[in-house]
Order: C-alpha cells, then structure tokens, then sequence
C-alpha cells in the first residue's frame, strides 16, 4: 500500500502547486517578482493541502494494492481458506488509522505555520509591487498602529484607488483624526493619498479641526514594522492549530460575535479532524471496491478512487454551504461526509463477507 498512497499523495501535491502557480503567475510575470519569492510562496503553501492529499493517497493505495491482491487471487485463496473478509481488511484499515493520525499531527504542527509563512510571503510580493495589499469596499486594521483602511474602488489594472478612508485611533480608543482621499497609489511601498480632507475629532466626538491637502503619505500596513498585520491569530483559521482555533472562537463568543459569522471558524475547527479522518474512511470504501472490481485492472483502481474523491468533494462543499448559512450545525456538517461514506463502506464489507 505505501508506494500507491505515497505517488498519489505526491501527485496531489504537484497538482495543488500547479494550481497555486497559476493563480500567482500574474505577479511572477507582470509585476516582476523574484522568481525565488514566488517559489517560496508556492513551497509554503503544498502543506495546506495535507488533510486533502492523504486521505485521496489512502483511497489510491487501498484500492491498487487490494486489486492487485484479487488480480492474483490471493484473496480468493485466502477466503478459500476460511480467513473472513473483516480480517483480510484489517490490514489495510491498521494502515488507514495510522494515515489519519500522521495527517492530524502534520495538520496540527506541520501546515498551520507554513501556510502563516505563505501567506506572509505572498502579501510581501504585493508589499514590493504597485497594487494595494487589500480588498475594495473591506475595513481592515493594522494591529500595530490601530489605523483602519478602507478603499472603495480600484482601477481595473489595481494601481489607483478611489473614494480611499483612513481611521486613525486616538488614546482613549474612539476615532480622532481620518483621512478622506479622492484617489491613491503604492509608490514603493507607500500609499500616496491625493486631494486629502484631514479632519479632527475631540473626545465628545465633534469635529475639532478640517483642512484639505494635496497629498499625504503613510505608510502601509503591510510594511516590515506591521508584524502582526497578516498574523494568522487574527486572520486565517488554517494557520491556527484546533487549540488556537478553540481559543480564538471563544474569544470571539465573549466579544459578542456570533451566530453565522462564527460559521466559518466552527466549520473549519471540526475539520480539523474530521479530513485527516477520512484517511480511514477512505480504506473503509476502498477494500470492499478493489474486492468488488480488483480484477479489472490497475486503470478501474484510478478511476474508481478518482470518481469516489469526487463525489466526497462534492458533498464536502455541499455540507459546507449548509454550514456557513447556518442551516445545518457546522460540527454535524463536517463531519457527513465521512458518516455517509463510512455507512456505505461498512455496508459493502457485509455484502462482501456475506
């Protein structure tokens, strides 16, 4: 089984570089990024896609390496022998539960840092070239600082915004000062503000102070002083292991958010273990197939696993639409894959050893 999961896990890493190549080529060939950071970014990125990549080698491997034992009829030898089909599979579901644990701890400890550093990497190529480090119509806080960005429109080619606010705490906490632009450009690595209205707040929250600029520099907070501007804590909850996830939800459930908004984190927390799970599940629905159809050649194996993959993709995404809207609890969401998946394996075992 080893040589099956690990080609299948490893072409799942190619294809998921590939993808990430793609999707950042754009800042490879037309701003001219260095070839060495954008191949970081990729590198740092392929473990994101761990709890993906071996269950797919653990359905792969269990169905090669089961087809080949039905293609030489050793296990018709085997049940021949009396031996039941629940023990000739106990091999392979030892190996799927050793995949589940080796992914949950590369999941835990392996991938949330590197996907951290991705990320970091990815945001120091914008940081380096001409386009705003942020989405349109979207607040975003620089913890260092305090200042919160808002842009309201970009040019098509992201080099020009417009209609861009900058908020900027004063001691107590509340607003004093803001900076309304017309427009706005990156110039190394700076965010210049043209046809600025700056105005002043007192502590009552009336405006103390207006005055019109022609432009205004400040930094972004995308800069070297802006640590923890992308620090996973506060952003991503895949560069969070499930014990920084947990401890972020609660946080966020004192400060009173939650409902849909939490969805997504709650989603992502029981995913944790619910995909590096489905190494085992995959063995689970991989041995009675390869039994089934094992003598049909190596080629029914691939595609099997591929067709199996797919439609545990398509109910993976369909549980986490209903997750995100709150139709369904997203630790129940997540975890239908495997239980529907589960329940059909374990169902085609009985018919087998029947």
């Amino acid at each position: 089984m080893i040589p099956p999961f690990a080609g299948a896990a490893f072409a799942f890493f190619i294809f998921w570089a590939l993808d990430i190549f793609v999707l950042s080529a754009q800042y490879l060939i037309n701003q001219h990024q260095p070839f060495f950071l954008v191949l970081r970014y990729i590198i740092l990125r392929v473990p994101q896609s761990i709890p993906m990549a071996f269950p797919f080698g653990a359905l792969f491997g269990s169905l090669l390496a089961v087809g080949r034992l039905m293609g030489d009829n050793e296990i018709n030898a085997m049940r021949t022998a009396g031996i039941h089909v629940v023990r000739i599979a106990a091999m392979p579901l030892a190996f799927g539960f050793c995949a589940f644990l080796v992914t949950y701890a590369m999941n835990e400890y392996i991938a949330p840092p590197s996907v951290d550093l991705s990320t970091r990497t990815f945001y120091q190529m914008i940081y380096h070239s001409d386009y705003l480090p942020f989405d349109t119509q979207f607040f975003r806080k620089d913890p260092d600082t305090g200042n919160t960005f808002y842009v309201t429109e970009a040019s098509p080619d992201g080099k020009t915004f417009y209609g861009v606010q900058i908020f900027k705490p004063g001691p107590s906490g509340t607003w004093n000062e803001t900076l309304q632009a017309k427009s706005a450009s990156v110039v190394r690595g700076m965010l210049v503000l043209h046809n600025v209205i700056e105005s002043r707040f007192n502590n009552d929250g009336y405006v103390s102070g207006q005055q019109k600029v022609a432009t205004v520099t400040i930094g972004l907070p995308l800069q070297e002083s802006a640590s923890q501007f992308l620090n996973s804590v506060n952003n991503d909850p895949w560069a969070m292991s499930s014990k920084q996830l947990a401890t972020q939800l609660r946080w966020r459930q004192q400060e009173g958010i939650g409902g849909t908004a939490l969805n997504p984190w709650e989603f992502t927390l029981a995913n944790k273990l619910a995909w590096p799970f489905a190494c085992f599940i995959a063995v689970v629905v991989a041995v009675p197939l390869a039994i089934r159809f094992g003598r049909r050649g190596r080629m029914l194996g691939m595609l099997l696993a591929i067709m199996a993959f797919f439609l545990y993709y398509l109910l993976m995404s369909a549980a986490s639409a209903f997750a995100m809207t709150g139709a369904i609890d997203p630790y129940v969401a997540a975890w239908i894959p495997n239980v529907v998946f589960g329940a059909a394996g374990a169902f085609l075992l009985w018919l087998e050893e029947r």
